[in-house]
């Protein structure tokens, strides 16, 4: 019988070459199913099951691998930097769209979650479930709800928008401009969205950061009005 220990450093070396391995087979066959935002969780709690690891034992020594997610999106900034043009020159539309879609967002789920009797719990988490993980995190330490919870509903709104995001977009024929289809992935699916929106082209890859930066800012600073809500 392995220690915790043992059992942690196995897991964080099992993510890693998960991770590694899948993103060279994406590589080679490029099917969605195959990303490795979902083929890697998928592959690891299908081993966690077989290995009857617990998540405490698998988050000890790998638990920093969510904090890489800070300065991940603050590199981020550095390609927003070098087309800070497109935000002077569009910033009432962005600013306009994330708040609208911030609202929505936030509004849209406290109400069907409430509808749907979750408990304070779950309302919690899902009510940030719309900007990435790091800005979700701390917003959700302002709520008083679980974070682990928040990280998880975020992951799920960030695929699934990502799987159904091109679709959506295909019944919305008006909208063909490389900076609507960019804040549009950034808005919706995050993190997610960024990569898929970088698969179409830069332009729309740096509108997908800066509407999933402005975003994420905007949900922490708005988290302690959200939170009245709760009482």
């Amino acid at each position: 019988m392995f220690s915790n220990d043992v059992i942690g450093v196995l897991a964080l070396v099992a993510t890693l070459a998960c991770y590694a391995l899948n993103k060279r087979l994406y590589r080679q066959h490029p099917h969605v199913l195959l990303m490795p935002i979902i083929a890697t969780p998928a592959v690891l709690i299908g081993l966690a099951l077989l290995t009857q690891v617990s998540f405490p034992q698998y988050y000890a020594q790998t638990h920093w691998l969510v904090w890489l997610l800070g300065p991940t999106t603050v590199a981020f900034a550095l390609p927003l930097y070098e087309h800070r043009s497109l935000l002077r020159k569009h910033w009432m539309s962005i600013a306009t769209g994330v708040i609208v879609a911030s609202v929505v967002s936030i509004a849209s789920t406290l109400l069907l979650a409430h509808e749907l009797g979750l408990s304070q719990e779950l309302q919690k988490g899902l009510a940030v479930r719309s900007i990435t993980t790091p800005f979700a995190i701390e917003a959700e330490k302002v709520l008083g709800g679980p974070t682990d919870l928040a990280a998880l509903f975020v992951l799920l709104t960030g695929v699934s928008a990502m799987l159904l995001g091109q679709t959506v977009l295909r019944f919305l024929p008006r909208i063909r401009s490389k900076l609507a289809t960019g804040a549009s992935w950034g808005g919706a699916a995050h993190g997610s969205g960024v990569a898929r929106a970088r698969q179409a082209g830069e332009v729309q890859a740096v509108m997908a950061s800066l509407v999933m930066m402005i975003a994420g800012a905007l949900n922490v600073l708005a988290a302690p009005w959200v939170r009245m809500l709760f009482f």
